[in-house]
């Protein structure tokens, strides 16, 4: 669910992006020790001793258009147990039997919305993103070239959508938000587009990615 009545805190690092993105120069970029966390983002959190820790991993996919790079992104369908109703990106928790956290990605990426493993090339890791819920998730950033003939599965996601990687890599486009749920204050980052609100852990590794990729030190 939504957080309700949350306190709008906007970003101002400053924006420094990128002049020409290729995928040598983001892959390069994933490659750099990833910068230390701004002390404002209390979004950003360390699970305590103790908690049952749930791995996953999600892709981040980069579609290469005429018009510019693009980001696909999932619609979560509200019967599912995990995040129901977000926005996200592909993926899912690790199986006993993937070598590792790019095959989860890569699979479940092919369960949820077709697109074949094949199709993508990786390009790197963003750090591990941890949330209160137990689950360690970790983006692997992938590039894919159309035509793609994605074929979503209506249990796992109710659409797929493409934005402009432009738009996710100016720092003034993401905003802190704060609300209260059970009786905590939880803090989240947000990055909305075009009437989709992206929130979560969804922004907050977009945020990662945005320093990353902008040499935010």
């Amino acid at each position: 669910m939504l957080p309700a009545t949350p306190v709008l805190q906007p970003s101002n690092i400053t924006s420094r992006r990128p002049a020409a993105l290729t995928p040598e120069r983001i892959a390069a970029g994933l490659k750099r020790p990833a910068p230390p966390a701004d002390p404002r983002d209390l979004h950003v959190i360390a699970l305590a001793e103790g908690t049952r820790v749930v791995d996953a991993a999600v892709l981040v996919p980069i579609v290469h258009r005429a018009e510019g790079m693009r980001l696909l992104f999932t619609q979560r369908t509200p019967h599912l147990d995990d995040h129901a109703g977000q926005i996200s990106f592909p993926g899912g928790r690790v199986e006993p039997g993937d070598a590792g956290r790019e095959e989860t990605a890569l699979r479940e990426t092919e369960e949820e919305i077709g697109l074949p493993r094949g199709s993508v090339t990786l390009l790197g890791r963003l750090p591990e993103y941890a949330i209160p819920s137990g689950f360690r998730i970790t983006p692997v950033v992938g590039w894919a070239e159309p035509p793609l003939d994605l074929k979503p599965d209506p249990f796992e996601g109710a659409s797929v959508f493409e934005a402009p990687l432009e738009h996710f890599l100016d720092p003034a486009n993401y905003q802190r938000r704060e609300y209260r749920f059970r009786g905590k204050h939880r803090h989240y980052m947000a990055v909305p587009y075009e009437g989709h609100y992206i929130w979560g852990a969804t922004a907050g590794m977009l945020h990662v990615m945005c320093r990353v990729l902008a040499g935010e030190k």
